[in-house]
């Protein structure tokens, strides 16, 4: 006899409500979203990504590759509730920033916008300066003088090389994302355990 969805709700649901309640705690533990705007927030919607992937595939997606990790808005967000851990988020807002700086046609916005995140990422003592060498510092505020959207592209990609080689394989060896990956295998197993379009006999 096949059974419904109806007959066994209580153990796909919770481990549904667990996975996102998990998801939830790894951002409120690291205080994600108070200053950081959009990174902060985990799309909980049933709906698949672009990529046709739902939330516990997305998950265990991000240990593929760090571009896999970045081309996910859930995957950004919890990077980025990481790197605050380890005080080094301004190394994602400033590729982040450099991403949406990219992004721009005006080249009134482009020569606004580039002055700003020099001044809050790249000089010498700026409120969120990133890690790079003086000669890279040099190169962008010399690019300035006359800004195009590839102005930060060599300091974007030191940042971006440098989170790939150190941080990023912190973020997959740390506890908080190997449990969230545990919890995505289970919950996918759920889902293909609980499909009511696979009937169960008794």
């Amino acid at each position: 006899m096949c059974r419904t969805l109806a007959a066994f709700p209580t153990t796909c649901l919770e481990r549904a409500k667990e996975f996102k309640t998990r998801l939830g705690i790894f951002l409120h533990k690291s205080e994600l979203g108070s200053d950081t705007g959009n990174v902060g927030k985990f799309e909980w919607s049933s709906k698949h990504s672009k990529d046709g992937r739902n939330f516990s595939e997305d998950v265990l997606g991000w240990k593929e590759s760090f571009d896999s990790l970045l081309s996910s808005k859930n995957g950004v967000a919890a990077f980025h509730a990481f790197l605050k851990t380890e005080f080094s988020e301004e190394n994602l807002e400033f590729w982040l920033a450099c991403e949406e700086f990219k992004k721009l046609r005006s080249a009134a916005k482009l020569a606004s916008r580039a002055h700003k995140i020099f001044e809050e990422f790249i000089r010498s003592e700026a409120p969120k300066e990133v890690n790079i060498d003086h000669e890279t510092r040099e190169l962008t505020e010399k690019n300035l003088q006359a800004a195009t959207a590839t102005c930060f592209d060599v300091a974007q990609g030191k940042i971006r090389t440098l989170m790939e080689k150190d941080s990023y394989p912190r973020f997959l060896k740390s506890p908080a994302y190997r449990d969230l990956a545990a919890q995505a295998s289970a919950a996918s197993a759920s889902q293909s355990g609980c499909s009511p379009a696979e009937p169960l006999h008794t």
